[in-house]
């Protein structure tokens, strides 16, 4: 950091990204010329067949052409070696010997296909000199095809737009003209950005409305929170390594803390009990949302044998009221999942597009309810309606102010909700069991939904429960979240990262990214090796300084930005306000819905030996507990719909066996 300037134009690339690559690369390079050394001492007395001299030749010259080449590599991966991330003055001849390297490939390209050609001559020499010759024409090719791959993934589309004007160049400029620069540059970040999502999106419906939309959201918030930074991004992996390392320092230094800040009462302890049982009750309803993807990588071995006996048969169901399920796999995983009868679903939509998600109706008898499972994200259409991130008014028949949420999620909320009132699902439901209650339920995504669904049918049915597991955070305003603390339920567990998702939270993480990486004493070629091992192997956290003093926090006030670009600290058209992230209207604070049970992994057994095998235990929590992204290997494993459900298998049996255990009433439960 910041992207190296070559060639008039920045790239996603730093001038310390080389060890890793120039590494490997010289050690192909030192492995080949050696492999050629030592074809042609063996066998330079047999060169003297027809055609010899140019093989000759050929290897001679390849010597001295390899040996350049692996001077300037090895140049290369020492000066990369230097500074720190945020220091690129020791490599500020980098961009020189980059320019040699290039160079190189010239001679080198002219001199393979010269090989190639002489020994497709047919030459009569010993075949072992051929076959050496075409290992090292091969070899050269492949380095040099893998260079060309590399140049088109640090290539930056944008990186032009900044190249004629140098870092000084905005001073001079008023501020209507520098305000006509950053809005172009915007502009220009927006159209890249969409084109990337389009293209990485290419399977989705590009005529739809709906999909035109939502990559113009996608690529408002990709080009509004990369465009004041200039980091490559070697930088943000390095920002994870140490920001995963300082969690574990701070950690280690804390005491330990008491599960329970004070004596829960009986009401809020035989509540949380009630929760937990109900979450582990209804879970496998949203699992269930997912259809035969999920159910067979639960059941890897034999899931397929389980479900296939369902698919591509008819049944005494009537499959009018089953949708996009066009072999009905779907339906057979979904009766294996919630162990229900055929004459207990309602209806079952598999139909998917951006904003219109999956979604399931079944009467639970056990219950007493009717319930509605939506599907998380499962495809391209649902990371579309996740990465619609601004703010939507909702019309709610409620006094209450400020009900924002979530667009692309509100969006879906609304599909569901037309679907269920409109075309008349619950009203059938219903009219079957009218004494039951109504239930929403769903995963991620379809927790966010069933949220919001639940949130727009109070008015109609007062009794309406929702249980959100694993929601995102980034979902209601701060009066819908208070709100729904009276019928809604989230199931949070341990670091899982998308209950701490939200546009303001991933704002905090990037300067927590610029703070570790800008205050860093080491290359990061080292973060990034025991960074690795660390995660891997474990071991000591790194005890670097990752604060920094008063001094570089106060310049960290304005964004940290490239040398080359035009949002420079000195431009006089350049505020802070001028990011799309910064406007309380587009981006606001958002939080998870209802209240937030949060199952924590326990490092220790229980005290009395009765509950040894206990891992988890179940707590209110504040959503002041998720404001942070935390970083880790569990912050996307934990996201996983069937580790949570095994989570709660895992806590309702301990909870359930440790009754009996003395001393333990109420001990694993903190009141918050």
């Amino acid at each position: 950091m910041p992207g190296m300037v070559l060639f008039g134009r920045r790239w996603s690339l730093a001038s310390d990204d080389l060890v890793f690559p120039g590494s490997f690369e010289l050690f192909l390079r030192v492995l080949s010329w050696i492999a050629s050394l030592t074809l042609y001492l063996v066998h330079r007395r047999q060169l003297d067949c027809p055609g010899g001299v140019l093989l000759s030749t050929y290897l001679i010259v390849l010597l001295v052409l390899l040996a350049v080449i692996i001077c300037t590599v090895l140049a290369m991966v020492c000066v990369s070696m230097r500074g720190t991330i945020c220091n690129p003055g020791p490599r500020k001849s980098m961009a020189k010997l980059l320019y040699v390297r290039l160079a190189l490939f010239l001679p080198e390209m002219v001199w393979a296909s010269l090989g190639a050609f002489w020994v497709a001559k047919g030459i009569q020499c010993d075949k072992t000199v051929v076959i050496g010759i075409i290992t090292t024409v091969i070899v050269s090719w492949i380095v040099m095809a893998a260079t060309m791959v590399t140049i088109v993934f640090v290539f930056d589309p944008l990186g032009g737009k900044t190249s004629s004007h140098p870092p000084g160049c905005p001073e001079h400029l008023d501020s209507n003209n520098s305000s006509r620069l950053l809005t172009g540059l915007k502009t220009a970040a927006k159209s890249v950005w969409e084109t990337r999502v389009m293209v990485c999106c290419c399977c989705v419906e590009q005529d739809d409305n709906n999909a035109r939309v939502a990559f113009s959201s996608a690529a408002d918030l990709f080009s509004t929170y990369f465009s004041d930074t200039d980091l490559v991004p070697s930088d943000i992996a390095a920002g994870f390594t140490l920001l995963h390392q300082q969690q574990d320092n701070i950690n280690n230094s804390l005491e330990p803390r008491e599960v329970v800040t004070h004596f829960p009462g009986q009401s809020q302890e035989a509540d949380l009990d009630a929760e937990v049982e109900n979450c582990h009750h209804y879970m496998p309803f949203a699992a269930a949302a997912y259809g035969w993807p999920l159910y067979i990588y639960r059941n890897p071995f034999t899931g397929l044998c389980r479900i296939g006996g369902g698919c591509c048969r008819s049944t005494e169901i009537e499959y009018d009221a089953v949708e996009g399920d066009q072999h009905h796999c779907h339906f057979a995983s979904i009766l294996k999942t919630t162990g229900l009868q055929y004459r207990d679903f309602i209806h079952i939509s598999f139909h998917d597009k951006v904003y219109e998600l999956p979604f399931i109706v079944v009467l639970d008898h056990r219950k007493e309810a009717v319930v509605v499972a939506v599907r998380g994200t499962m495809s391209l259409q649902d990371v579309l309606t996740d990465l619609s991130a601004e703010s939507e008014n909702l019309e709610l028949d409620t006094e209450l102010q400020d009900c924002v949420a979530h667009k692309g999620i509100a969006q879906a909320a609304r599909y569901i909700y037309r679907r269920l009132v409109n075309d008349g699902i619950l009203s059938q439901a219903f009219s079957v069991a009218p004494e039951y209650r109504l239930v929403l339920v769903g995963h991620s995504l379809g927790a966010g939904a069933a949220a919001l669904l639940a949130i727009m049918l109070r008015g109609t049915y007062p009794q309406v429960r929702a249980y959100a597991f694993s929601p995102p955070r980034g979902l209601l305003s701060k009066s819908l979240y208070e709100h729904s603390k009276d019928f809604i339920v989230s199931l949070i567990l341990g670091m899982d990262v998308i209950p701490r998702l939200s546009v303001t939270n991933m704002e905090d993480l990037k300067r927590r990214i610029l703070r570790v990486i800008a205050n860093c004493n080491k290359p990061k070629y080292k973060i990034l090796l025991h960074g690795c091992w660390y995660g891997l192997f474990g071991g000591s956290p790194d005890n670097s300084p990752t604060e920094l003093d008063e001094g570089n926090q106060r310049a960290l006030t304005q964004p940290l930005l490239g040398e080359q670009s035009l949002l420079t600290r000195g431009s006089p058209g350049y505020s802070s306000s001028d990011s799309p992230l910064d406007s309380p209207t587009k981006y606001p604070h958002l939080y998870p819905p209802g209240r937030i049970i949060h199952l924590e992994e326990e490092s220790g057994s229980g005290r009395f030996g009765c509950c040894s095998a206990a891992h988890y235990r179940a707590r209110w929590a504040h959503e002041a507990d998720f404001g942070k992204i935390l970083i880790g290997p569990k912050m996307l494993t934990d996201h996983l719909p069937n580790i949570l459900n095994q989570a709660l298998d895992r806590v309702v049996a301990d909870r359930t066996a440790c009754v009996s255990c003395p001393g333990q009433g109420g001990s694993h439960t903190a009141v918050v």
